[in-house]
C-alpha cells in the first residue's frame, strides 16, 4: 500500500503530503495513541499530553505552535531521539510533513525558541514524574529545571483526544 490511510480517511502519501490532507483531529487522535519514550514507561503517556503540557508553559504566542510541535508524529510516529538520529530518510519525510502542517497552521517555519525550551522543560518534567530518573547524565537536559508548576498524571488515550481538542479549540476557536 503507498499511503497511509488515517482516522478521517485522508490517504497521505508521503512523497505528496499536502495541507488538505492533514486534518485536526487525525492529528488529535493519532497523538493521544502515541506513547512517549517508544513505551518505556511505567504507565501510558500520550504524545498529545505532551503537546497539550507545553502549550500551557510557553508565553501565549507560542501556545499554538507548541500544541503542534510533534503532530507530524501523528503521521510519522515518535521515534526516540537517539534512533532518528541514524535514519536520515526518516527524518527528510518527517521534516517534509512538518513543513506542511507548520503551513496549514500558520506556524513558524522552524520551531521558535521558546518552543524549543518548552519541550525540554517537558522532557526534564517526564524525567521527573514518569520515574525515568535512574540517575544517568541527559547531556540534552544540562541546565534545565523541571517544571514547578506541573506534575504529570497520565492520561488514557481518549482523555488525551479530548484535552488535546480542546486546547486546540481554546487556541483557534474552531470546534472539531
Amino acid at each position: 500500500m503507498p499511503f497511509l490511510k488515517t482516522y478521517s480517511g485522508q490517504h497521505i502519501d508521503y512523497r505528496n503530503v499536502t495541507a488538505s490532507q492533514i486534518v485536526t483531529d487525525d492529528i488529535a487522535v493519532a497523538l493521544s495513541n502515541i506513547c512517549r519514550f517508544a513505551g518505556h514507561v511505567p504507565e501510558f503517556y500520550s504524545v498529545a499530553q505532551h503537546a497539550v503540557l507545553c502549550s500551557q508553559i510557553v508565553p501565549a504566542e507560542f501556545s499554538l505552535e507548541a500544541l503542534m510541535h510533534d503532530a507530524a508524529e501523528a503521521y510519522c510516529q515518535d521515534i526516540p531521539a537517539p534512533l532518528k538520529r541514524l535514519l536520515p530518510d526518516y527524518q527528510r519525510i518527517e521534516e517534509a510533513v512538518d513543513i506542511v502542517i507548520r503551513q496549514k497552521y500558520g506556524l513558524p517555519e522552524t520551531m521558535s525558541t521558546p518552543v524549543k525550551y518548552a519541550d525540554l522543560i517537558m522532557l526534564a518534567t517526564e524525567r521527573r514524574d514518569l520515574d525515568l530518573d535512574d540517575g544517568s547524565i541527559w547531556p540534552v537536559l544540562e541546565g534545565i529545571p523541571p517544571s514547578e508548576e506541573i506534575a504529570i498524571i497520565p492520561l488514557k488515550p481518549g482523555q488525551a483526544y479530548g484535552l488535546f481538542l480542546n486546547r486546540f479549540a481554546e487556541l483557534t476557536g474552531e470546534r472539531l
